[in-house]
């Protein structure tokens, strides 16, 4: 992996230079995505989530808005709270 000031590289099997910040931001809106689809589909609000999870309003607006980087930990308890579970998993790069 090789470090330049702002962003992050990996190295795919072929040699290819892929930025790590990119795929991060990718993959991260399409959780937030789900999760709030799963919360508005449940009608529930952002302070319901609050209440249900422990988790401050706050910090679930930052987390929806993409200006916050949920731990595992934050993301298991809203998927709970939605009665939902987490599913994390590692894919090969052919099928993903």
């Amino acid at each position: 992996m090789r470090t330049t000031k702002d962003m992050d590289y990996i190295f795919d099997l072929d040699g290819t230079e892929i930025t790590i910040e990119v795929k991060q931001k990718k993959i991260r809106k399409e959780v937030i995505e789900q999760y709030v689809a799963c919360r508005k589909g449940r009608k529930m609000t952002q302070d319901e989530l609050a209440r249900r999870t422990g988790i401050s309003r706050p910090n679930i607006s930052r987390f929806e808005s993409g200006n916050y980087n949920p731990s595992l930990e934050m993301m298991v308890r809203m998927a709970s709270a939605l009665d939902m579970t987490l599913d994390v998993k590692l894919v090969k790069s052919e099928e993903a």
